[in-house]
């Protein structure tokens, strides 16, 4: 068993460095005849991977994605953040990927983002990182999306980062709705046991389309022993409803 305390540094970086690699993933959708495509959202809380990015207050976000026909595609992305006092103000992504059909159920992605942060105070630190991810995605009754990804310099700090997740999606029908859930797990490793965390997180969401438009309600969460230390610091990591509502062009 792991000692419960984790050192500054570490727990530092678990809340700051959970971003929008959400976003880098939807690439993978259909090809339009125009190769340029966007996305902006409000949201009440940014929550990636069951951690709030904003201290549990509402977020504004964009991003814009340029696909090849031959499946290359990259982008940039953007979101205010929270990190504390001192702390960055803004996220921005850099994302570039190739995404591919393997047939007519099966779906491959991969990918890298560079995750970067704007607005801190002097004395704060550099905490952009690279993180690279695959994802593979079966179309069936349900959609199912597991992902794998992997940073060799977690939010700058030396640490390694490790994320599995799975997700699945089912439409149900014509009438807009969606259900969605989500798991997965985080493991970060700084080195030695006092610098090493491993929480997991999970979801379960209701979605309704208006067009361009998509709205939908959340509900978030971590757990285990890790997660349960890193909540008695920080509300970051308690669980809760987030309301997003989003809207693709084209």
């Amino acid at each position: 068993m792991k000692p419960v305390k984790l050192c500054t540094a570490l727990a530092t970086a678990l809340l700051l460095a959970l971003p929008m690699s959400a976003f880098a993933q939807e690439a993978e959708e259909e090809e339009s005849s125009f190769p340029l495509s966007a996305t902006f959202a409000v949201t009440t809380d940014y929550v990636f991977r069951g951690v709030s990015q904003t201290d549990n207050e509402p977020a504004f976000q964009a991003g814009l994605t340029y696909s090849a026909p031959f499946g290359l595609y990259a982008g940039a992305w953007g979101s205010n953040v929270d990190f504390g006092e001192g702390g960055p103000n803004f996220e921005f992504d850099y994302f570039v990927g190739w995404n591919t059909d393997l047939n007519d159920s099966w779906n491959l992605d991969l990918g890298v983002t560079r995750y970067t942060y704007e607005g801190s105070s002097d004395g704060y630190g550099d905490i952009d990182y690279n993180e690279y991810i695959a994802k593979v995605t079966w179309s069936g009754p349900l959609t199912v999306a597991g992902t794998l990804a992997y940073a060799d310099d977690y939010s700058n700090s030396g640490a390694e980062e490790t994320y599995a997740g799975l997700s699945a999606s089912y439409d149900l029908g014509d009438s807009g709705f969606s259900l969605g859930a989500t798991t997965g797990y985080t493991s970060i490793d700084a080195g030695g046991d006092a610098g090493r965390a491993d929480f997991f997180d999970g979801s379960v969401s209701v979605s309704k389309g208006f067009g361009p438009a998509t709205a939908t309600l959340g509900y978030y969460d971590t757990f285990g022993s890790d997660a349960e230390e890193l909540r008695r610091g920080s509300d970051i990591y308690k669980p809760g409803l987030v309301f997003t509502v989003s809207v693709a062009v084209p």
